[in-house]
Parts: structure tokens; sequence; C-alpha cells
């Protein structure tokens, strides 16, 4: 089960137009920012793109960047709440569970599904974006590369603090997956979960800036999701990125778990 849900897919073609959508807006990003070598001011702007014309090397951290507020949420959500609901919209849900196979198996099997889209989406953007920005912005010979601290980074450091970012907003997109593949066992239309998912993030976000919701700001789902910022100081500070981590498996653990309750009971017609 888990390997038809992985050939479904890597087999669309909606995932690889979505994957290079995400792809895209950091190279145009990089464009402009070759022709005109004129970036935002150092604290203005999405993280890293005012030193990204000093160092190309940093810009997979910056293209990331660019996608996590609106455009990565947005797919990851789209792909989750499709999970179920997609199935019993097209009446193809109640013929996949007259196979021998548990609820609980086609739920983690889906599930599986979205984390390899979310790892795939990731791991692409910032692959991608390090030939764009080294060939359109530079090695850095110069400036060198360094940390928001303004201490320099050795090559070994620079790729595990790549690393360590692409690993954080991953886990980060997992929580915005859990929201709608919950969604995604309520309803029979794949669009209402993915626009409950988004909901969900857009209040959070608000609430995030909003100074009357401080009391509840800490447990918020989109709270920490800049924090991977915090991995290019010098030194790190855990602090928030460790918060983010507990907060987004809070989350997972919660939502996934209700998902599982109300697909495991849920009467199937469709």
């Amino acid at each position: 089960m888990i390997r038809v849900e992985l050939r479904k897919l890597l087999l669309r073609p909606r995932t690889w137009v979505s994957v290079f959508l995400l792809c895209l807006l950091p190279a145009i990003v990089a464009i402009f920012l070759h022709i005109s070598r004129v970036g935002p001011r150092p604290g203005e702007g999405p993280a890293f793109l005012s030193a990204v014309l000093g160092n190309g090397a940093l810009y997979p951290a910056a293209a990331l960047g660019l996608v996590l507020p609106i455009f990565l949420p947005i797919a990851v959500a789209v792909v989750s709440g499709d999970a179920v609901a997609g199935e019993a919209a097209s009446g193809t849900l109640r013929y996949l569970l007259i196979r021998p196979v548990s609820r609980t198996r086609l739920l983690v099997a889906k599930l599986i599904s979205i984390g390899a889209y979310v790892f795939i989406a990731v791991v692409t953007v910032a692959a991608t974006a390090y030939p764009v920005g080294i060939s359109l912005l530079g090695t850095g010979e110069v400036v060198g590369t360094t940390t928001v601290s303004g201490t320099p980074l050795t090559t070994p450091q620079l790729i595990l603090r790549t690393v360590l970012t692409v690993l954080y907003i991953g886990w980060s997109m997992l929580g915005v997956a859990s929201v709608s593949l919950f969604l995604s066992t309520l309803t029979d239309s794949a669009l209402a979960a993915a626009l409950g998912g988004l909901a969900v993030l857009v209040t959070s976000t608000v609430l995030v800036a909003l100074d009357a919701a401080a009391s509840v700001r800490s447990y918020l789902p989109t709270r920490y999701w800049l924090s991977w910022v915090d991995l290019f100081r010098d030194p790190i500070l855990w602090r928030d990125v460790e918060r983010g981590v507990i907060v987004q498996a809070v989350y997972i653990a919660v939502l996934l778990g209700m998902a599982w309750a109300n697909f495991a009971t849920r009467d199937v017609t469709s």
C-alpha cells in the first residue's frame, strides 16, 4: 500500500508542477537580484535576501525563506487535503477499503506519501537554489560566507546549518499536513480540506502578530516557523528552534490521532 501511494505521488503531474512552481519563485527573485544588484536592507524583507548579494551559497536558505510563508504551506495543504477527501470525491475510497487492507494501514500510507512530498519539495527548493545562487550571485570570494551575527562560516558549517534548516522547515510543514489530513477525513471535498488547513494557518499568523493574543502566541502552529534563522547565528540559538520542534510535534501527534480516530470509525459511502 505504501508503494502504491508513493507511486501515485511520483506519477502525478500535479506533484512536479507544484514543485516546479516552488522552485520558480526563488529563481525569478535571483534573476532580479542579479540584474539590479539591489536587495532589501539588512533586517528587511525575507530572511537572508540582503546577504545573498555577497554570497550565493546562502541562497538555499533564502529560497526556503521566500516560499515558507505562503507558497510552501499552500502546496502542502493541497496535497494533504486531497489524501482522503480526493479518494472519496472520485469514488475510489470505498474500493480501496474493500481490499484486505486496514484503514490504519491506508492512513499510514497516505501519511508517508505526504511526508515524501514535503521532503521532495523542501529539498528540491534548496538544491535548485544553490546552483542558481552561485551562478547569478557569485561565490563570495570577497565577502565570504558569514552568519547573521557576522562571524565567518566554513563550508562544512554552512552545509550542516542548511541541512538543519531543511529538516526544521520540513518538520514545520508536517504540522501543516496534519491539519489538512485531519480535515480530509471529515469531508469528501479536497478543496474544503485544503482551504480549512489554510484558514487555520492564516488565523495563527494573524494572532502571532496580535499583541492581544500574547498569552496564546507561543502555542500557535506558525509561531516558530521563522526560527530557522537562529541556526545561522553564532552561536546557534537553540531555544526557539527546540520550542518550534516541540510545538509542531504536539500538533502532529494530536491531529494525526484525531484523523485516525475519525477515519477508523467513519462510515464510507463513496
